[in-house]
């Protein structure tokens, strides 16, 4: 859907967006493998823009399902656009992903899917007042949900140079984490991302500043994840997802770096195993029986002609299984 420059309300602010083509990122390889049916119950637990929705809806038809969970009122005024002329029964849950999957728990729901788009949604970058770009000079802010107290400017003035440089090294996997991190404390206070992305900028050797992509692109992610949680976040998420969809439900998740990639690929790898008898013994003796089987060998990453329709697409990869047991009887 094309996003001309419009208007959105978001708490207290008005926020504009930038002309950009609303694209979903690896659509039709999620539809294909997650396989959604008539009549099912699917959880899109990172609604966004409700691209994938849409595909998925198509699928489920007028008696199936689809429940819609974000944390940004944004995502909601676009689910209520969807919700419009949903080719299937709809509901939405705002919240953070990992409490509004806690939430269905409780409501005893076993829907036939689950699958999470993480990281941040186009009408996140796009809205350039709300700080995730360094494209723009804004307010440091980053905030998925405009709600809660914790922003970047926080976390950029107020936390320690020890525990700025962690969050850069461990988030953004920047090797120049314990320099950025000086130069940000010895400019504070910083307001704007303009001034963020200038101490970045500075924090790094004019060595380093080339064939990594924008100087300041790792910071900017670690810092954003640092505010909203998300990593935390993915590692409630994937567990309580998967105690949700029922025997034969289907769980997909595509991520754009590693941070996400990694325990992902772990946890559905985990639940396609089987035995774990040390090496040495040669007849199996715990009895043990995979719960899933993993529908992506390998993960499936976006080919050339969607990277070169969708540059934001070139980091993704998508990772699936289906549930073959409950877990008592996978004990």
């Amino acid at each position: 859907m094309a996003l001309t420059a419009r208007q959105a309300t978001a708490g207290a602010a008005t926020l504009t967006y930038m002309p950009t083509e609303h694209e979903p990122v690896l659509a039709e390889e999620l539809v294909d493998v997650l396989d959604p049916k008539p009549g099912e119950t699917f959880v899109d637990a990172t609604f966004g823009g409700g691209g994938h929705a849409r595909l998925v809806g198509e699928r489920l038809g007028p008696e199936g399902e689809l429940i819609a969970i974000d944390r940004d009122p944004v995502a909601e005024e676009r689910w209520r656009e969807f919700a419009a002329t949903a080719p299937c029964r709809t509901r939405f849950v705002r919240s953070e992903f990992s409490a509004a999957l806690a939430g269905l728990v409780g409501e005893g729901i076993r829907p036939d899917g689950v699958y999470l788009d993480l990281g941040m949604s186009s009408l996140q970058l796009d809205a350039w007042q709300r700080g995730f770009s360094y494209s723009y000079d804004a307010p440091l802010d980053m905030r998925m949900d405009p709600d809660q107290r914790l922003s970047a400017a926080d976390v950029v003035n107020e936390w320690t140079q020890d525990r700025l440089a962690n969050v850069l090294r461990e988030y953004g996997e920047e090797r120049r984490a314990g320099s950025i991190s000086r130069e940000i404390v010895k400019r504070r206070p910083l307001s704007t991302t303009g001034e963020l992305a200038a101490a970045v900028k500075a924090g790094i050797p004019p060595a380093d500043r080339f064939g990594r992509g924008h100087p300041a692109k790792r910071s900017f992610q670690a810092i954003r994840i640092a505010v909203n949680g998300e990593i935390e976040a993915l590692d409630r998420a994937l567990p309580l997802a998967w105690s949700l969809i029922a025997v034969g439900g289907r769980m997909g998740a595509i991520s754009f770096h590693s941070l996400e990639d990694r325990p992902v690929k772990q946890f559905l790898r985990a639940r396609a195993r089987g035995c774990v008898c040390p090496p040495e013994i040669p007849v199996c003796v715990c009895g043990r029986e995979p719960e899933a089987e993993l529908l992506t060998r390998r993960a499936i990453a976006a080919g050339p002609e969607e990277v070169e329709r969708n540059p934001r697409a070139s980091a993704a990869h998508f990772r699936a299984a289906v549930r073959l047991r409950d877990e008592e009887e996978a004990d």
